[in-house]
């Protein structure tokens, strides 16, 4: 993870495997960028923006697994 904050992407099971990398944008918000699903989420602290792509890849990945056909995403 590339990121000046004292945060482990690891803590978030939707994120063990993720290459997560942090910036904060000219709005004050940080973002959080998964290099690997190419998913990204922002949040006003850099845990929130962690938390929130941790829902936001896990999200994902139960939409890219859809068993019943739908192809939505």
């Amino acid at each position: 993870m590339s990121s000046d904050a004292d945060i482990d992407p690891s803590e978030y099971e939707a994120l063990e495997d993720a290459d997560v990398t942090m910036r904060k944008n000219e709005h004050g918000l940080h973002i959080a960028d998964d290099e690997v699903t190419g998913v990204s989420s922002q949040g006003q602290t850099p845990e929130e923006a962690l938390a929130n792509l941790a829902a936001a890849v896990e999200s994902h990945r139960e939409a890219s697994s859809d068993e019943t056909g739908d192809d939505w995403l």
